[in-house]
């Protein structure tokens, strides 16, 4: 995950890596005696470091080198999962340079106006392995769908439905958690789970049994869960912890 493996690498590299700068103002912090290496005074930015082992400080400061991150994101309705767009902000719009100075790249999309879990890294193997069609990797999915489900859809679900391009999905496990009545209308508020990402899945799904999704919320990507403690627009950093988790969902 953090670059084990590596013998060394160029000082100003590893920094500006980071989003501490450029080669030219590492080169400058270093003329001004800013950085030490293992408690000496670093003499050329390009110096080789072992960034894994050695304690380099940049103005007392320590710095933690890794070569990938993971960015766990509660994405935000209004947001597109994109690294650009002309017209709308994008999800790294949201995050703070020290992340984007790793150029992620969220894992998969949501759509624009739906909200949840989203993943952003800039290991493109492991979004290689979520994303692959042979993994099947699962989504979870909350929402609110006008019209009643019931236990008819649960079962056509469970069998894969045929979408409106006639793609029929891999099975779905679908439960409703509850039903309402809102004005004239029967609010159902389901849960989903999906193991391929078509373009607007989980809509098509149940525009394909006469019903139309309201609200969509992804809540689960293989065995991560969303931190219910992060706000719309969010987001920290995987813990190991989490990260063996998603890993795992490969297996």
């Amino acid at each position: 995950m953090s670059g084990k493996g590596r013998t060394t690498l160029r000082l100003d590299k590893a920094l500006t890596h980071l989003g501490y700068g450029s080669r030219s103002d590492i080169k400058k912090y270093v003329k001004q005696g800013l950085i030490t290496v293992n408690g000496l005074k670093a003499k050329d930015s390009g110096m080789h470091v072992h960034p894994d082992t050695d304690v380099i400080l940049l103005d007392g400061e320590q710095i933690r080198y890794r070569e990938f991150i993971y960015v766990m994101l509660h994405k935000p309705p209004g947001v597109v999962s994109a690294t650009e767009d002309n017209r709308d902000r994008t999800v790294l719009d949201l995050l703070s340079p020290e992340y984007l100075a790793f150029e992620p790249f969220p894992v998969g999309r949501l759509d624009k106006d739906t909200e949840g879990l989203l993943l952003l890294t800039n290991d493109g193997k492991l979004a290689h392995e979520l994303l692959s069609p042979r993994r099947h990797v699962p989504k979870t999915y909350t929402a609110l769908v006008l019209g009643e489900v019931d236990d008819d859809d649960v079962k056509r679900f469970a069998e894969g439905v045929t979408l409106d391009d006639g793609y029929v999905t891999l099975p779905g496990e679908l439960a409703v958690l509850e039903r309402k009545r809102e004005g004239e209308e029967i609010v159902s508020r389901i849960e989903l789970t999906i193991h391929e990402g078509k373009f607007h899945q989980v809509k098509r799904m149940f525009q394909s049994v006469g019903k139309k999704v309201i609200y969509l919320k992804r809540i689960r990507m293989g065995r991560l869960n969303l931190d219910p403690s992060l706000k719309l627009g969010e987001y920290r950093e995987l813990t190991e912890e989490e990260l063996a988790l998603l890993t795992g969902a490969q297996d």
